[in-house]
């Protein structure tokens, strides 16, 4: 009589265990991701507005589009010479992942110098392509920039640079 009574408790438990397994399940699922090219930006010509003419009393702009050509506005104080000088755009290759589209941020605007205290500002920045720019199958685009000079009424000759360069920045959408 022990044996079936322990038997039987045996079996009880056995039983209480199997119905509770049966009340649950288990699944799986895939862990995965995709790693893409990192997106980069490098330099490969810089700013060049050339040789620029201003009035010792008017005021002036030059413009430099992103297809490197030069035109002048403002007030008139601005003119271009023949003898143009060296004339680019800035000029960047940006590589990443074939296909992808990415975001372009110009900066608003930085001044040149010629390393003693007189000083011009350069904004108004404009790109092409331009606000977005989608890299090729091979996976890179150029990506040219332009911009406004600002030149003040008799503005002193010489050569005006900036040290800290012009900021372009490129994300991925």
């Amino acid at each position: 009589m022990k044996n079936i009574f322990k038997v039987l408790i045996t079996a009880s438990v056995a039983l209480a265990i199997s119905d509770s397994s049966f009340a649950q399940a288990t699944a799986t699922a895939s862990a995965n991701a995709n790693i893409i090219t990192p997106i980069s930006i490098v330099k490969t010509v810089d700013m060049h507005f050339g040789n620029v003419a201003v009035s010792a009393t008017i005021a002036g702009t030059a413009v430099l589009a992103p297809a490197g050509t030069r035109t002048t506005g403002g007030a008139g104080g601005v003119t271009l010479p023949a003898t143009t000088g060296t004339v680019s755009a800035a000029s960047f290759t940006v590589s990443g992942q074939a296909s992808y589209t990415y975001a372009i941020t110009l900066p608003s605007s930085c001044t040149i110098t010629d390393g003693a205290s007189h000083n011009m500002t350069v904004n108004t920045f404009t790109s092409s392509p331009s606000a977005t720019g989608t890299l090729s199958t091979g996976g890179t685009q150029t990506l040219n920039v332009g911009a406004t000079l600002i030149v003040s009424a008799g503005q002193v000759s010489g050569t005006y640079s900036n040290s800290t360069g012009v900021p372009v920045t490129v994300n991925y959408n």
